[in-house]
């Protein structure tokens, strides 16, 4: 048994202000008010990270075992206790190989921040393709889809795609969740898909048509239709905060969630896709924007400090929502009986201090 004790502890009821966190046997047995003296710190529950397709000097397309290792290590220093490997757009026949690679390394023994599926970002987007190459942009082959490995767990293609509506339940039929992006669709084709059971909007207002007042697209569909959720990347260079308070206030609890979509910036690559890194943000030789080096705990601290979001509903972007998205209900809030993956925050800056992953200290 373990018992963590904080000056706030973030619960799905609210702060309590001080706080105790009881774990046993990898998951969380209590949550109560206390009195006294306390460390001054924040926990949380772990971030949960739908998008990373690298980070620093590692490209989840060509992480060795040294390099899976490294990525838990980079991970759980920000807080991330649970991710999806992204995957850029490649030709059909470079993703059983990648995709064997994830599988191998979800199945490592922990603790470790665990990976809770793949994310294919593309090759079945839309004409907004942004960093990926447009020559490998495809239509969308609902046989390939159902054919996929059970390690697939989300899917971003462009809604406006020739055979999308039922690539997107193909991809439900599989139980994975099915996202938009990368598109200049109309708010029609955009709604249609989300009808068809397109469940997440890829880094809302990136790569994608923006809001007019006669054509709301892309941007209009995320806004304003709550049967689908948006990811953010709260950067402030991918998206202006005002842009990002737009979002929060426009959206209800449990449809906003943070991503980092990371590459690994050191090494210049996503994939095979060649970037130029300096530590800031990482772009192709032509100056466009390709993926970013944010990390989970700034991206909170992005949205607090910068957007005047509240403590408590950017950890809900940051790990509730994510994990609801994917079904995994044993994790994402400081509440009795979830998984024991805890976070201390810094209580000025907000950045990650400590990580507990099944109730082991994996970092600080």
């Amino acid at each position: 048994m373990m018992v963590l004790a904080a000056s706030r502890v973030v619960t799905p009821m609210g702060t309590l202000s001080p706080g105790l966190v009881e774990l046993d046997g990898g998951r969380i047995t209590s949550v109560v008010p206390t009195s006294g003296p306390v460390p001054d710190r924040v926990l949380v529950p772990g971030f949960v990270d739908l998008q990373v397709n690298g980070i620093d000097d590692i490209d989840v397309a060509h992480a060795d075992e040294a390099g899976w290792d490294r990525l838990d290590s980079l991970l759980a220093a920000q807080g991330t206790t649970t991710w999806l490997p992204t995957l850029v757009t490649a030709p059909l026949d470079a993703y059983p190989r990648r995709l064997g690679s994830i599988a191998a390394a979800a199945a490592r023994p922990g603790p470790r921040p665990r990976i809770a599926g793949a994310h294919l970002e593309g090759p079945f987007l839309g004409d907004r393709p942004g960093a990926h190459p447009p020559h490998l942009v495809v239509a969308p082959d609902v046989e390939w889809i159902t054919s996929l490995p059970p390690i697939v767990g989300l899917v971003t293609l462009g809604p406006e795609a020739d055979g999308a509506h039922a690539a997107i339940r193909a991809v439900a039929a599989r139980r994975g969740v099915a996202a938009i992006g990368h598109s200049g669709a109309t708010l029609a084709q955009a709604t249609a898909a989300i009808g068809a059971g397109a469940r997440l909007v890829t880094h809302g207002f990136n790569a994608m048509s923006p809001l007019h007042h006669r054509e709301p697209g892309m941007v209009g569909a995320f806004l304003t239709d709550d049967r689908v959720a948006v990811s953010l990347i709260a950067d402030g260079e991918h998206v202006h905060p005002a842009a990002l308070d737009i979002a929060f206030r426009c959206k209800p609890d449990g449809r906003v969630l943070l991503v980092t979509d990371a590459v690994a910036w050191r090494a210049e690559r996503a994939g095979a896709i060649g970037i130029v890194g300096d530590g800031t943000v990482p772009r192709l030789a032509d100056g466009t924007i390709a993926g970013s080096t944010l990390t989970m705990d700034s991206a909170v601290a992005f949205v607090v400090t910068r957007v005047g979001v509240t403590l408590e509903r950017a950890v809900r972007a940051a790990s509730t929502t994510p994990a609801a998205l994917l079904g995994l209900n044993d994790r994402g809030a400081l509440a009795v009986g979830r998984r024991a993956d805890v976070v201390a925050l810094d209580p000025t800056s907000l950045r990650c201090t400590e990580t507990w992953i099944d109730g082991v200290q994996v970092h600080g």
